[in-house]
């Protein structure tokens, strides 16, 4: 799917889309929180700026609301961890002490690919600063593939609005996100290398 059939598949919803982003706009908001959009994130968006339905919006949208939504993954890591017993092994043993617990999971998130939001709890990872990165369904340590690309992210996202029906597809290979596949594997019953 290319950027122009994204285009039209935003253009047949009720979401509101405003003018794309500039360049100046595009690097206040990467020098803003401290990160850069992939390619194919940074070409939407300064073809057309999504601005309903939990979209991020970019231009607009409240400061502190979309460092919350950076957060996310974070506090959502920590909730599980207080609330559900979760804990990585790969992580040593846990911690009695949720301070010093959340203080490992602070470090295991810095080292991650930061995350960036695109809409309500659907994230790009920032990093590699490529085309392609998958996009990821985070909800607190329940973290899925929601497309192979931003491409297919959309496809399915839209998929109900556009086509009438839910349709969910993640086409193979997806490429591997350090930290952020291992949580899907988790989540998916999958041991997966500790060196992912």
């Amino acid at each position: 799917m290319s950027l122009q059939q994204s285009k039209s598949l935003l253009k047949h919803t009720r979401i509101v889309l405003a003018p794309g982003l500039s360049s100046e706009e595009i690097a206040v908001i990467e020098s803003r929180f401290g990160m850069h959009f992939p390619p194919d994130y940074r070409a939407l968006l300064m073809d057309v700026l999504p601005i309903s339905d939990d979209f991020v919006d970019w231009r607009h949208g409240d400061l502190i609301a979309i460092q919350r939504q950076f957060a996310w993954p974070y506090d959502g890591i920590c909730f599980d961890i207080e609330h559900n017993d979760f804990w990585l092994p790969k992580w040593g043993p846990r911690p009695t002490n949720l301070t010093e617990a959340f203080a490992i999971v602070a470090h295991a998130v810095q080292q991650a690919p930061a995350l960036i939001p695109i809409c309500g709890h659907r994230y790009i990872p920032a990093t590699p600063n490529e085309s392609g990165n998958p996009i990821f369904s985070v909800y607190q340590t329940d973290i899925i593939y929601y497309g192979r690309d931003l491409l297919e992210y959309l496809e399915n996202e839209l998929s109900r609005a556009v086509f009438g029906e839910q349709r969910y597809q993640i086409s193979e290979p997806v490429k591997v996100i350090s930290f952020w596949s291992y949580l899907v594997d988790v989540n998916n019953g999958q041991i997966a290398d500790d060196s992912v």
